[in-house]
């Protein structure tokens, strides 16, 4: 049990309140960062949870969200700036003797990726580990939580999707978020580690239409489609994500019809991680989640059943 005062980012996220309700079950206090007020932080508050607001390219505001707090946990949407943002966080982390830092990179990370956020991930792991404070660097598959940004295509019988014959095991958040507690629980023995993180089970998209149609009793039709016609649907129809979908604030662009859309950062990542996928940069399994989260991961189907009502 740790009872020290936890600083969890992206805490209106999936992962962040997965990460919420794990630390405060194992006796932690936590200080949750949101960028704006909403319906989210509104029920981290009424939770009697302490939460400040700021943004974390505003190294004022990181030192303040810092302050007091001996761990944290670290998390960055798809969007410019993780770089800046991970050095801001590191001084000030080191200015208030944090012990244990959680660090959500991905699966890609890597430094000769074609996906521009992927090589920032792995530079934001780099910084952090010059840093010489103590992190612990997660690298999760596709989230579970991808299918609820697809849900209306699922609502209509349907799975058209650009990943080809690629597989991945899908991991829910809050498998995510039991490896996260358990790490900042005793960060040191995991001072530099890197922690792919995975679902039990690998499977193609044609694979998660069929499990889809049995889970929710109906025919979902996989249909693979070029990553262009794949982005045409999302500008046409932009679908919101259920409330809570950790998509909408990983993958937020896709919720608002800005200029330059086709260019976006955020796009040009999903179309390079289309190709990682389809050359198995997202394959693999491992124990990790059970280890460190005290835990086997959420099959897909159970994924599924719990979210049934998105998908019907």
């Amino acid at each position: 049990m740790f009872h020290g005062k936890v600083l969890v980012t992206g805490a209106t996220g999936d992962t962040g309140r997965a990460a919420i309700d794990e630390l405060l079950a194992r006796g932690a206090t936590v200080r949750a960062l949101a960028h704006s007020k909403d319906e989210r932080s509104k029920k981290l508050e009424d939770r009697g949870i302490e939460v400040v607001y700021g943004d974390l390219l505003d190294f004022g505001q990181v030192r303040a969200a810092l302050r007091g707090v001996q761990r944290a946990y670290f998390v960055y949407p798809i969007r410019p700036g993780i770089v800046q943002a991970t050095a801001y966080f590191a001084q000030a982390a080191k200015e208030a003797g944090v012990d244990g830092i959680v660090n959500m990179s991905q699966k890609t990370a890597r430094e000769d990726a074609k996906s521009h956020a992927a090589t920032d991930h792995w530079l934001a792991e780099r910084v952090f580990d010059w840093s010489g404070l103590t992190v612990a660097h997660i690298r999760p598959t596709y989230f579970a939580e991808w299918l609820l940004y697809v849900a209306p295509m699922i609502k209509a019988g349907v799975l058209h999707v650009p990943f080809g014959t690629g597989k991945h095991a899908p991991i829910a958040a809050e498998d995510q978020g039991r490896v996260i507690a358990g790490i900042l629980e005793d960060p040191a023995q995991h001072k530099g580690a890197i922690y792919p993180l995975f679902g039990p089970v690998e499977y193609t998209y044609a694979e998660t239409a069929k499990i889809l149609g049995e889970v929710l009793g109906k025919n979902v039709e996989y249909k693979q489609i070029s990553f262009d016609s794949f982005l045409g649907m999302l500008q046409t129809s932009r679908p919101h994500p259920p409330e809570g979908a950790s998509s909408r604030n990983l993958y937020g662009e896709l919720g608002s019809k800005s200029q330059g859309f086709a260019d976006s950062f955020t796009v040009q990542h999903l179309r390079e991680v289309a190709i990682d996928h389809q050359n198995g940069y997202f394959e693999g399994t491992n124990d990790f989640v059970e280890k460190l989260g005290g835990k086997p991961p959420m099959t897909l189907q159970a994924f599924i059943a719990k979210h049934r009502s998105a998908f019907e």
